[in-house]
């Protein structure tokens, strides 16, 4: 989700859900502690220089079971970042703490925003050799994938 996206949807809202990926709601008494841009800059393993740039939103819950954040005062909360955040419209990236910090993609079901899962990935895979498939189903069943065979 981005930026702009967030802004529509907390536009038509009148209270404000996040979901876990496994469909647990986050405590309606959570704070947004940090707004923040994030920048990666970083070589995969192929030895291909990267950067890539995320809105960062830090979601917390204390004590505070009296505290509601409201659709308006988070669209205020995202007027101010734009002095960090500039004004391209960025991929919303989302922290929150369970076990450790878990980070977290962002989608809205037009009720809730949904933290999605986020994996991690090789970035070269044709530089280590690890085959990728992107064939459809039927094709797989009748060829193979090999490293440079052009089928990735």
């Amino acid at each position: 989700m981005r930026i702009s996206e967030m802004k529509q949807a907390l536009a038509g809202l009148t209270a404000i859900g996040f979901r876990l990926p496994d469909g647990t709601a986050l405590p309606s008494h959570f704070h947004v502690t940090e707004v923040g841009l994030v920048t990666k800059h970083f070589i995969d393993c192929g030895g291909v220089e990267r950067r890539e740039t995320v809105a960062n939103f830090q979601l917390w819950e204390a004590g505070d079971y009296d505290h509601r954040l409201a659709p308006r005062k988070f669209l205020q909360i995202l007027q101010l970042s734009e002095r960090i955040l500039g004004s391209e419209d960025l991929e919303i990236e989302v922290a929150y703490q369970q076990a450790t910090i878990g980070q977290f993609g962002l989608a809205f079901d037009g009720t809730d925003f949904l933290l999605t899962p986020k994996q991690t990935a090789c970035l070269a895979q044709d530089a280590c050799g690890i085959p990728c498939f992107s064939l459809a189903l039927p094709q797989l069943q009748t060829a193979s994938c090999t490293p440079g065979g052009g089928c990735c």
